[in-house]
């Protein structure tokens, strides 16, 4: 019993909050998708591609002198400024045309594979990551857990809940919604829905930024690191339902939780295809989604 104990104390649970730290990262870009999903109907391939963008940004920032935190804050702009020209340029021109679902897949499909090539050619296949901006374990009576990992899941919280809170307790979150529900009916009432377009999309990209700054201290950055998030991501929302916002966050915590627990047991890859497996599950069984009922914001 007692080594059953031990086990669970000193094992158990430290993964468990690894998997609350990994949950809360796939959150932030799931939560990204889900809002420009919610509000134009797209499914943006390309969002991996914004979360290297975030992460190069913070390793070329350090490495020119700027300290950890202030790169927190400005590198996820560059991930911002891709995504506004994806929708500006690219998604905005396609809007009203017949097949318009497929012709933006289509075309954040080859965005990706550009931005992907890109970054290659930039900086290299090699992957790339920042020193930890804090060090040192936080002893919780016999369990040990990495400093760096107890900031990053705060932040990812109290954004998760921030946000939470700007959607559904504030004027532009009421905004947001009614464009999602029916944006004729608003722009008919005088709403810039256009710039409401754009804005979602930049706060979208801004997260999917700010996850790859968080993430490189502890996973790196690669060329191919956004297309694993991004099926992470995607598994999210479809688990949790497409636009549903809570969705996102209780499916995105329980990815992080099978991945992390199932990684106790059974190698690493294995790990990821449960999560694949529950997807699929729940394809069969509810294919809206298991929040799809909350609504889209």
């Amino acid at each position: 019993m007692d080594s059953l104990f031990s086990y669970l104390y000193i094992v158990f649970l430290p993964q468990v909050f690894d998997g609350l730290v990994v949950g809360m990262a796939i959150v932030l870009v799931a939560l990204g998708l889900t809002l420009i999903f919610g509000l134009l109907g797209v499914l943006n391939l390309a969002h991996g591609e914004l979360y290297i963008a975030g992460g190069y940004a913070a390793v070329a920032l350090v490495a020119a002198g700027l300290p950890f935190w202030l790169a927190v804050f400005a590198a996820p702009f560059l991930a911002v400024g891709i995504g506004f020209m994806i929708q500006q340029f690219g998604l905005g021109p396609l809007q009203g045309r017949p097949h318009y679902p497929i012709l933006t897949l289509l075309l954040t499909f080859g965005i990706s594979l550009i931005l992907r090539e890109a970054a290659q050619t930039l900086a290299g296949p090699d992957p790339l990551r920042l020193a930890p901006p804090v060090t040192g374990v936080l002893v919780v009576g016999e369990i040990f857990l990495p400093k760096y990992r107890v900031v990053v899941f705060a932040i990812s919280a109290a954004l998760v809940a921030a946000l939470w809170w700007g959607l559904h307790r504030t004027l532009l979150g009421a905004v947001l919604r009614a464009v999602a529900y029916d944006r004729q009916m608003t722009a008919s009432l005088g709403i810039p829905t256009r710039l409401v377009f754009i804005g979602t999309f930049a706060m979208g990209s801004f997260l999917a930024g700010l996850a790859g700054v968080l993430l490189t201290p502890i996973y790196s950055i690669s060329p191919e690191s956004g297309h694993g998030f991004i099926l992470l991501a995607f598994a999210t929302i479809i688990i949790g339902g497409m636009g549903s916002v809570f969705g996102a966050v209780v499916a995105g915590l329980a990815v992080g939780q099978m991945f992390s627990l199932g990684s106790l047991w059974i190698p690493p890859v294995w790990a990821e295809t449960l999560i694949f497996v529950a997807m699929l599950l729940v394809l069969i069984v509810r294919p809206q989604g298991l929040f799809s009922q909350i609504g889209r914001g």
